[in-house]
């Protein structure tokens, strides 16, 4: 059985995922990246209608949590979900 120090960690690493995707273009971007498997910063700027920065902004915070990993493609970056706990709540949000 894992002690408190360990199920306080796990939990904390959750709410992280779970705060990255509270803001509406984050869960739009990870939402559609698991549409389209991949995604470059141009075609989701395409799709949401934000300034370019605004989604490199958004990016970076996914990253960092973990959510999402760019893998660089000559000058371009394509993106796609890289956590499958985030895959799992987004589903569950849009399940009907």
């Amino acid at each position: 059985m894992e002690n408190l120090v360990d199920q306080m960690k796990i939990m904390e690493e959750k709410a992280e995922i779970l705060k990255a995707l509270a803001h509406p273009v984050r869960l739009c971007i990870v939402k559609g990246l698991m549409d389209t498997k991949v995604c470059n910063v141009t075609s989701m700027q395409n799709c949401l209608e934000v300034p370019q920065s605004t989604i490199s902004q958004h990016l970076a915070k996914l990253k960092a949590c973990g959510i999402i990993k760019g893998e660089r493609d000559g000058v371009k970056i394509n993106y796609s979900v890289a956590d499958e706990d985030t895959r799992k709540i987004v589903q569950a949000i849009f399940e009907k």
